[in-house]
């Protein structure tokens, strides 16, 4: 039995859903607009402020994506109505982050800056205050996309065991190693 499939979703107010009978989902907001096609063996019923997701059988396909098409459809209500926004920190001397628009541009220790370009549905925001590390800060209303995004930027310069340096998320723990014991 799905228990996230069996939850309802409620739709904040400001935000509108639109679902047409091939089951593509419209959310419009105050943060932006998202489309998601979502399969076409479920049912979605969308009575007033509520949506409600439901199953044709007890196919162990069918429950699978009884969850994966409720929780797709809240997350884009969320990102309508509230948005999401990961926060990435640069660890490291001589660590810096850079925007010029969509352009980021990260000094990672390399001999040569990193230049990313994010897209547009994802507003980027670098900042450096002294004596604490720059902060690189990705908003959306797509939550897939922004993660994707981080993920990537991470990915430039994973955090290392032993000194910790690199590029995390803020909050996030790193595991660290001891180094070598002198003999």
């Amino acid at each position: 039995m799905s228990r996230i499939g069996n939850s309802e979703i409620s739709i904040p107010a400001g935000v509108d859903v639109k679902v047409d009978s091939a089951n593509l989902v419209t959310v419009k907001g105050p943060k932006g607009e998202l489309t998601q096609q979502i399969n076409g063996e479920m049912i979605i019923d969308h009575e007033g402020a509520v949506i409600r997701v439901k199953r044709p059988t007890e196919q162990k396909r069918h429950k699978a994506l009884h969850g994966l098409s409720r929780t797709l459809i809240a997350n884009m209500v969320q990102g309508c109505a509230e948005g999401y926004q990961i926060q990435l920190e640069l660890v490291g001397v001589g660590y810096r982050a850079n925007n010029r628009g969509q352009l980021l541009e990260l000094a990672l220790g390399f001999s040569h800056p990193v230049f990313f370009y994010v897209p547009n549905e994802v507003k980027v925001e670098a900042e450096t205050k002294k004596g604490s590390n720059p902060i690189v800060t990705l908003t959306s209303p797509d939550k897939q996309l922004v993660g994707q995004i981080a993920a990537k930027v991470r990915s430039f310069r994973k955090p290392e065991p032993y000194k910790g340096k690199g590029i995390k998320f803020v909050g996030e723990q790193i595991r660290r190693k001891a180094g070598k014991t002198a003999g």
